[in-house]
């Protein structure tokens, strides 16, 4: 089995493209909301259990 040399610029060299539902998610103001609570108590937690 030999690898594919991929050549810039044709087609499998780009990336695929995000769904319609990845484009919500990553522009959805409540969805970058609660991601912003949970990665911040996941750090207070953190600090927490490291005695600061």
């Amino acid at each position: 089995m030999t690898a594919k040399n991929k050549e810039p610029y044709q087609q499998a060299y780009y990336p695929p493209v995000p769904t319609p539902f990845v484009k919500y998610m990553r522009t959805s103001l409540v969805w970058q909301f609660i991601r912003f609570w949970i990665i911040n108590y996941k750090i207070l937690r953190l600090l927490i259990k490291s005695g600061h």
